[in-house]
């Protein structure tokens, strides 16, 4: 039987985590770098990806990495989504890194070692809501020899990286970040950053052929997708948990306002929401982590129903917060913001509904 449970390991390595996001990570002092359009902290990356040596749980020990397993990976993407983290972690420790793992050979591996130490950030050239089952068709072309020309927008984090990971009709090739035009684009969840990507004769080498190229692209969003799940929890539970606090606290008619019967039917609703979910997202973790049989089936349950649940949470976290919640101040709207975009990030819940459907042989409904 799977053991959901965390294990020790799992437990130090959150302890870590949260101990550094607690004494670097600023609320308003980041809020300030993502209005400004620079959101990445490099010296917070550094700490986590090297020092703690979080970018490297998905890369094997031979190449450089930590050997561990998706299951950690989902402990760190908890705690970033607790924090609403402006890293790029899931971009680039977890699906460029997948990708990478899944075009074997000396070009991939010589990229991975120093995104393992945290020296290099790789980025997917693929726009965020890019989804296991369906992939964009493929705007870039190689004119020969690995030159590349096309445009692929809204993709996460690419001003950040150091080399793009870019799907051509020939393959999978790497492009260093320098030869491609890189314009911000305007998103919804400032601390995620999204740009359009130009490429014109951009040098490119390849790392896979075309039919190589999707199965390291679909494996690689299929993991995103279910540990996507992960920060969904921990942005969840932070909203649950801070509500409660809350209104412990806010008094109305000389009572707590959590003392309130009705109120305390919502909470109890969205604690039995948060526990589901984490359920849910645990057990896609594992499913990837030992390679299960069943893992897009639990990957696809994980994300169509921690996506719904993260919304709830950060909008009953704006509501029962009252006006407070409603300020430019107070963080409530940031994970709001960052709840909504990961609802339409890997693929939205209906889009995992249709392949759970698929994945179980579940009847379409009668027309």
């Amino acid at each position: 039987m799977t053991d959901l449970l965390y294990t020790d390991t799992e437990d130090e390595l959150r302890a870590a985590v949260r101990s550094l996001l607690g004494d670097r990570l600023d609320p308003a002092a980041s809020l300030a770098r993502a209005e400004a359009g620079r959101p990445h902290d490099p010296a917070l990356w550094r700490t986590l990806a090297r020092d703690i040596g979080a970018a490297g749980l998905l890369v094997p020990v031979k190449l450089g990495g930590q050997g561990a397993s998706h299951r950690e990976a989902a402990v760190v993407l908890e705690e970033l989504g607790r924090t609403v983290a402006p890293l790029p972690y899931l971009t680039s420790a977890v699906l460029a890194t997948e990708a990478l793992l899944g075009c074997p050979g000396p070009a991939a591996e010589a990229l991975l070692g120093p995104l393992a130490a945290g020296e290099s950030l790789c980025v997917l050239a693929l726009p965020l809501t890019a989804a296991p089952g369906a992939l964009p068709a493929v705007a870039v072309r190689d004119g020969g020899g690995g030159r590349l020309t096309g445009t692929v927008a809204a993709v996460a984090d690419a001003t950040a990286a150091d080399t793009l990971l870019v799907h051509a009709d020939t393959g999978l090739y790497a492009v260093p970040a320098a030869q491609a035009r890189l314009t911000p684009q305007v998103p919804l969840d400032l601390t995620r950053p999204l740009a359009r990507v130009r490429l014109d004769d951009a040098p490119g080498q390849r790392l896979a052929g075309p039919a190589g190229a999707e199965a390291a692209l679909q494996g690689a969003l299929r993991a995103g997708a279910g540990l996507l799940a992960s920060e969904q929890v921990g942005l969840a539970e932070w909203c649950l948990t801070g509500t409660v606090a809350h209104l412990k606290t806010r008094h109305q008619f000389n009572r707590p306002l959590g003392s309130f019967q009705a109120l305390k039917h919502r909470l109890a609703r969205l604690w039995l929401d948060v526990a589901s979910a984490r359920a849910a997202a645990r057990a896609a973790a594992d499913a990837l982590a030992t390679a299960a049989a069943d893992a897009p089936l639990l990957v696809s349950v994980a994300q169509a129903y921690c996506s719904g649940v993260a919304v709830r949470a950060a909008e009953e976290c704006v509501q029962l917060h009252g006006g407070i919640g409603m300020t430019w101040e107070h963080p409530a709207h940031v994970y709001l913001k960052r709840a909504k975009a990961a609802s339409l990030t890997l693929g939205t819940a209906a889009h995992h509904r249709t392949l759970l459907a698929t994945q179980a042989d579940l009847p379409a409904p009668p027309a």
